[in-house]
């Protein structure tokens, strides 16, 4: 009897869902203070996630969840890479 591999589940800051941590886009807040985007999961910092949904994007950002959660500010430019990116991926 083989052990399953556990997949690892993270919360989405636009709906509040768990989600597989591979199906989220991670936006990352790095040592020296930038925000940016991460497409591997690996890079170094404070990381929240949003799925794959306008809708739970534009709740996260009208909300300022993803600020709260990273504890910086986010630029609209950093917003409209991650909305671009989602709306690529409908």
């Amino acid at each position: 009897m083989t052990k399953q591999k556990k997949i690892p589940l993270r919360r989405c800051t636009g709906c509040n869902q768990p989600f597989p941590k591979k199906d989220l886009l991670r936006v990352v807040r790095t040592p020296e203070g930038n925000v940016v985007l991460d497409f591997t999961g690996k890079v170094g910092g404070r990381g929240a996630y949003v799925c794959h949904s306008l809708s739970c994007l534009k709740k996260a950002r009208k909300s300022q969840r993803l600020e709260k959660n990273l504890g910086v500010s986010i630029s609209d430019e950093v917003y409209d890479k991650m909305e671009s990116e989602i709306s690529g991926n409908v």
